[in-house]
């Protein structure tokens, strides 16, 4: 019987790679000088086809190794999409009890401050790219300006102060409501929207390009749809903590912060504080995150590299 001699060649360099105590083929020049990042050892003598579960090749290895690596940084802006919901929600009810009057023949739609934090957008990222970021550039050497972390973290940082501003303005309509008899104009809510459009120019933008650069080829869709996955979980997020919020507070003498439905009754300067406190504590955590973040993009294969398989002979996987 004949056998042919590729064949026979690939079964001697599968049955000479052995391992090491640490797990590692103890003969890696026989692979091009190169350790697999990802191999199982074939049975010799065995004509069972191997699962696509147990072989996979260096490219899918890194490929989850930088999803569950960017999993940390994604988390951290959940809470960030939370309180984006507070301006699509809560501050939408707060226009409606102030006066929206902006003539006397015109009033402002409540429903409408939502288009400030964009509007805003549309004149800040042409001004941040045109003057920013060359001169941080002189700075910092980077090419960004500032790197995409850097840039995530400044807006998260921001993100609190639009609570903190959203809690005074609140405290101070509630006490002229109810103290005074006084309907403040809607204006006096705007800062909360301005500043929560400042923050998203650097954290949203900035998580755009963090896992544009952090993915390999084919990745970028994919990292697109993750964080349209943030903003879901911050809007579910949202739910969870008013329930929880109505259901512990409720319990106290004066009712629940956010059991009436009526403004003036409730205490949502309370609740604003409160997210204020979580998004602080957010950031504190992003710092923490991002500080250990170290899988730096230039040590993964290039995308068009070839890798090659050491169990398939001389065949590559693109």
């Amino acid at each position: 019987m004949e056998i042919d001699k590729g064949d026979h060649q690939d079964q001697e360099e599968s049955s000479s790679l052995t391992l090491d105590w640490r797990g590692r083929p103890s003969n890696p020049a026989k692979h091009g000088g190169m350790v697999p990042a990802a191999f199982v050892l074939v049975q010799e003598g065995t004509n069972t086809k191997e699962s696509p579960w147990r072989l996979c090749s260096v490219t899918q290895v890194e490929k989850v190794k930088i999803l569950v690596s960017v999993i940390p940084i994604f988390s951290c802006t959940i809470v960030f999409n939370t309180i984006l919901a507070q301006l699509q929600t809560f501050s939408v009810q707060q226009g409606r009890a102030m006066d929206t009057r902006l003539t006397k023949s015109f009033s402002i739609p409540p429903a409408s401050l939502q288009s400030i934090p964009y509007i805003l957008l549309i004149f800040l990222v042409p001004l941040y790219d045109t003057f920013f970021v060359p001169f941080a550039r002189k700075i910092t050497g980077h090419e960004s300006g500032i790197s995409p972390l850097r840039r995530i973290g400044f807006g998260l940082f921001l993100a609190t102060f639009s609570m903190v501003a959203a809690a005074i303005m609140e405290k101070k309509r509630r006490d002229a409501a109810v103290n005074h008899n006084e309907t403040l104009s809607i204006f006096w809510i705007t800062p909360q929207f301005l500043i929560f459009g400042l923050s998203e120019m650097f954290t949203a933008i900035g998580l755009l390009e963090f896992f544009y650069k952090q993915s390999l080829k084919g990745m970028q869709a994919f990292f697109t749809a993750i964080t349209y996955c943030s903003y879901s979980f911050g809007f579910y997020l949202s739910t969870v903590l008013v329930s929880l919020v109505n259901k512990i507070t409720s319990t106290s003498s004066s009712g629940g912060w956010l059991h009436y439905n009526n403004l003036n009754q409730d205490r949502l300067d309370l609740f604003y504080w409160m997210l204020a406190v979580l998004s602080f504590f957010n950031f504190l955590s992003y710092v923490f995150c991002s500080t250990r973040y170290s899988h730096a993009p230039s040590s993964l294969p290039q995308p068009n590299s070839k890798e090659i398989n050491p169990y398939s002979g001389d065949d590559n996987i693109p």
